[in-house]
């Protein structure tokens, strides 16, 4: 079944392979179905569980409120429906929000974390993280989510040769309502980490690109207070695990086998030949796209 609810909460989710657990949780203005790639280099050795936060993809919004922490509380609510104990995270930029959260949450049952583009805190305490927060915002309620989408996708993959790429992403956030993506996004704004760090016991890898839009510095100091590895992919944006597909499925492929991690010589954003030769094809999107219809 590819629905589970929990005290009037529905989340939509997928799973690929069997093996050692790992949950991929998605991004602000993404959904379960952006993990394609990812979940390609995976599912032959692992059971990987792909859900979508409340208010993505084919989940409802939240019946709350939006909180980083209770989305947290849903997905260990959602492993253990699943019989699911101790599990590997992912989280790209938000999900690594709720990572986090999960892992401090039940530090026990963590052995990995994995974070790209990620940090300990959203708040918009410098000038940089404030304009993230609320141009973005601004930009959505005033032109609307597809415009806003659009331009948002042409910053995350701004090169020529990215064009598939773009235009699946604006065609992606433009499918989410604007209330659901201002909901997440403040959220965000309003989450904290940093006092409870200390909690984590995981064995950590950061991923950041060299041209994300937060801060490196801060990644750099949450591995560090981690007792993590960071890689830090250069050329690459925000959309990491989509214009970096090669490092990120490496980086991920090693760090789950306890495995020396690439060399920083292929710490670099995918080339256009590479990008030309992705397909979604056979993948977990389009098993997404069909999701609907299997519903119990």
């Amino acid at each position: 079944m590819a629905f589970y609810n929990n005290d009037g909460q529905t989340i939509h989710y997928l799973q690929r392979g069997q093996g050692e657990a790992i949950l991929l949780i998605h991004g602000l203005g993404c959904s379960g179905a952006d993990w394609a790639f990812q979940v390609a280099a995976l599912e032959k050795k692992y059971r990987v569980i792909v859900p979508d936060l409340p208010g993505c993809g084919h989940s409802p919004p939240p019946s709350d409120g939006y909180r980083i922490e209770a989305y947290a509380r849903l997905l260990w609510q959602l492993l253990e429906h699943l019989g699911i104990s101790k599990v590997n995270l992912v989280g790209f930029s938000l999900g690594g929000a709720v990572a986090l959260e999960m892992a401090a949450a039940q530090p026990q049952n963590v052995p990995r974390l994995a974070l790209i583009n990620s940090l300990a805190t959203y708040r918009p305490h410098t000038l940089r993280k404030w304009l993230e927060t609320y141009l973005a915002a601004s930009l959505v309620q005033l032109i609307g989510m597809p415009r806003a989408a659009y331009l948002m996708a042409t910053r995350l993959f701004p090169q020529s040769w990215q064009r598939a790429l773009r235009e699946h992403a604006a065609k992606a956030l433009a499918a989410i309502p604007a209330t659901n993506y201002l909901g997440m996004g403040f959220a965000l704004a309003h989450w904290a980490i940093l006092d409870r760090l200390h909690l984590v016991r995981s064995k950590v890898l950061v991923v950041a690109a060299e041209n994300d839009f937060t801060p490196l510095q801060e990644k750099i100091e949450l591995a560090r207070q981690l007792h993590g590895n960071i890689v830090v992919v250069r050329g690459s944006r925000h959309g990491t695990p989509f214009d970096s597909v090669q490092i990120t499925n490496a980086c991920l492929r090693a760090f789950l086998r306890d495995a020396a991690l690439p060399k920083e010589p292929l710490w670099l954003c995918d080339s256009e030949m590479h990008v030309k030769n992705l397909t979604l094809a056979g993948s977990i999107a389009e098993e997404h796209a069909m999701s609907p219809l299997l519903i119990d």
